[in-house]
This record gives structure tokens, C-alpha cells and sequence, in this order.
């Protein structure tokens, strides 16, 4: 099935560093393209643009991107926000060639039967518990998948489980995710309560090792942290740039 087309206008952009806090402030969001080794191009484009653009296309869908005079298909490397106000801060863009493939991750979600909503274990008073949110693919960028799904109707008792070697892969679509790793399994309710229990006196019992380790430890002096969007605004920066600055 072709891909939707997801397109973003993208503007040159002049503001580097510290400055691009007012850029936040007047609705845009600092963004770079990296463009297979040339010079990246730093950019900025509407907030909420951006945000619907990421929601869309996560890391695994291409992005027809025009950015002055020049037009890219894109993937999205990373998308930060800030920690507290959960408002997008930064953009990467990854240029692909058309013809070249590439490495993405696709989610992964169960396909239930026509009206339901759940698996025959679940509606049964089971759990099935997830354990794999997305598998490492390799295509063309225009032949990645959107999302992969597994028959979860499959899951009715205690044990029953789908791996990723139960996905149904499009063709000129590589998985390298391991095939044999599970992606959901069925539990009894009290099996994995009791397990987590266990689990969770493991970590108590290795945080307290850990605690008494560090006892007496002292952070150098004059350690400070950065802030991560400021960091990234510095990575934006022309090599020369961060020379003369």
C-alpha cells in the first residue's frame, strides 16, 4: 500500500544559539537538516506544523520537506521537548536518498477480531503483556511501513505468545530485529504480579548496593549541567562558527 504524503515548508534559518529562545517565543522551532555529509542546513518551521508533522511521521516515516530553493525526503532522528512544559524544543532531519535504503523503527500493535478490543486471553481475565514497541527495519525510504501489526487472537491461554517472526513483511522491507524475540505473551495474573514483586526486590536491593558504594563520593567542583536544548542549538552551529564563538 503507497504511503501518505506528509510535507513540511521549512524556512533558512539565521538565529543560532542562546537567540533561539525568541524564535520559540514567536511560534517556530529550531531545526537542522543533516544532508548525506554536505554542509547540514539549519532551519526553523511553524510549532504546530512541526508538532503534527512529528506525530505523523515519527522516526520511520519519510517527510517531503522544501526548504527555500531546494526540496528533501527526510527522516525525522530526533524530536526533543522540554521536560517540564512538554512543548517541542528541536528538530533533526536525516536526508535520504530515494534510491538508497535505510534503518528506521516501525511500532508495532495487535490487530483485534471485528468488534472487539482485546484479545480472547485478555477477555478471558488474562494479561498480555508487551514486551516489543517497535522492530529495526531496513527499505527504501518510500517502502517503509507505517506500522506493523500481529493477530492477537492468537493469545488465548497461559504461554501463548507472538513473536516477530509471526509479522507479515512487505516485500523490499528487511527485518533485523531478531525474529525469535517476543513481541506479546499471555500471563496468569498472579504469576506476574509475583515476578514483579521479585523483580522489584532485586532493584531495591541493588540501588541500596549502590547507595552505599557512593558513600562519601563528592561531585567535582564546578560541575555543571547544560541545558539540552541549548546543547543542541550548539551542535547546529557551522564548524567555523563554534571556532570564532
Amino acid at each position: 500500500m503507497a504511503q501518505d504524503t506528509i510535507s513540511l515548508t521549512l524556512e533558512k534559518r539565521d538565529v543560532l544559539g542562546k537567540g533561539v529562545k525568541h524564535l520559540r517565543k514567536n511560534g517556530q522551532i529550531p531545526a537542522v537538516i543533516h544532508d548525506h555529509g554536505k554542509d547540514s542546513v539549519i532551519v526553523q518551521g511553524d510549532s504546530v506544523q512541526m508538532l503534527k508533522v512529528w506525530k505523523q511521521a515519527g522516526k520511520h516515516h519519510p517527510v517531503q520537506i522544501k526548504a527555500g530553493d531546494k526540496d528533501y525526503v527526510a527522516l525525522i532522528k530526533t524530536a526533543e521537548f522540554d521536560p517540564k512544559k512538554h512543548l517541542l524544543t528541536h528538530v533533526v532531519f536525516n536526508a535520504v536518498d530515494r534510491n538508497q535504503k535505510v534503518e528506521a523503527e516501525v511500532p508495532v500493535r495487535p490487530r483485534y477480531a471485528e468488534g472487539n478490543e482485546s484479545s480472547p486471553a485478555e477477555r478471558n481475565s488474562l494479561i498480555v503483556l508487551s514486551q516489543l514497541e517497535t522492530v529495526q527495519v531496513k527499505a527504501i525510504a518510500t517502502n517503509l511501513p507505517d506500522v506493523f501489526e500481529y493477530d492477537a487472537e492468537k493469545l488465548v491461554e497461559v504461554g501463548d505468545h507472538v513473536t516477530v517472526a509471526d509479522l507479515i513483511i512487505p516485500e523490499g522491507v528487511e527485518i533485523e530485529t531478531d525474529p525469535t524475540q517476543s513481541i506479546a505473551t499471555v500471563y496468569e495474573p498472579s504469576a506476574l504480579a509475583a515476578a514483579n514483586e521479585a523483580a522489584a526486590g532485586e532493584g531495591e536491593e541493588e540501588a541500596a548496593e549502590s547507595a552505599e558504594g557512593e558513600e562519601g563520593e563528592t561531585a567535582p567542583k564546578g560541575e555543571t549541567s547544560e541545558s539540552t536544548a541549548d546543547a543542541s542549538e550548539n551542535s547546529d552551529k557551522p564548524a567555523e562558527e563554534s571556532q570564532n564563538s
